[in-house]
């Protein structure tokens, strides 16, 4: 048991050494939350989804925003398109499982908003079609996936984890989700204390 402790630990540090060593990755993730809180402050929303460990991903990250982070300071205009059980489920219902966020991005987001989508394949059929439908709206997209998918081919920006396994990468997606919050904050609210 011990060696399998050590070697799960040990999984979540080489993919979160393989992004500290990356610049590219860093820079990414700069990127997307200037977009964020650019989108923000221009009284736009974010809106978060994922399925499975990834839906209780988006719910987290919306609260930080919409609560707080590190620090009391206005809410933030943020939204998980996963906590809505009775549009999930009639959406799935009436028109099919891989519809159950894009009904909800051409209902709620607008021009301008930005939409993250959360699949660990990177292939989540229902975060494709959310994606398209935030494409149509004109929306700005960021995808947080593992290393491969299709989530990378239609998102603005994607953080793709230098990992194999379900486990590590969404270990790796709720820290980014956090340096995300965090870049938001110091961002907009730079003249609070951190």
């Amino acid at each position: 048991m011990k060696q399998r402790i050590e070697d799960h630990i040990q999984r979540s540090l080489h993919a979160k050494s393989q992004i500290l060593n990356d610049a590219t990755f860093l820079s990414q993730i700069e990127t997307a939350a200037n977009l964020c809180a650019k989108a923000l402050q221009e009284g736009k929303k974010v809106l978060f989804a994922g399925n499975g460990g990834s839906a209780s991903d988006a719910q987290h990250l919306a609260a930080e925003l919409v609560g707080r982070y590190k620090f009391d300071r206005a809410p933030l205009a943020s939204i998980a398109l996963t906590t809505d059980t009775s549009a999930l489920t009639a959406i799935g219902n009436d028109y099919g499982f891989k519809d159950i966020f894009s009904r909800q991005v051409n209902a709620l987001a607008n021009e301008g908003d930005v939409f993250v989508g959360i699949s660990t394949s990177g292939n989540s059929e229902n975060i494709i079609e959310a994606c398209q439908a935030a494409r149509d709206k004109n929306c700005h997209i960021i995808g947080m996936s593992g290393e491969k998918g299709k989530l990378k081919d239609i998102a603005d920006i994607t953080l793709a984890v230098p990992a194999p396994e379900t486990a590590t990468i969404q270990e790796v997606h709720i820290m980014l989700g956090h340096i995300l919050c965090d870049g938001i904050e110091q961002i907009l609210f730079s003249d609070l204390p951190a």
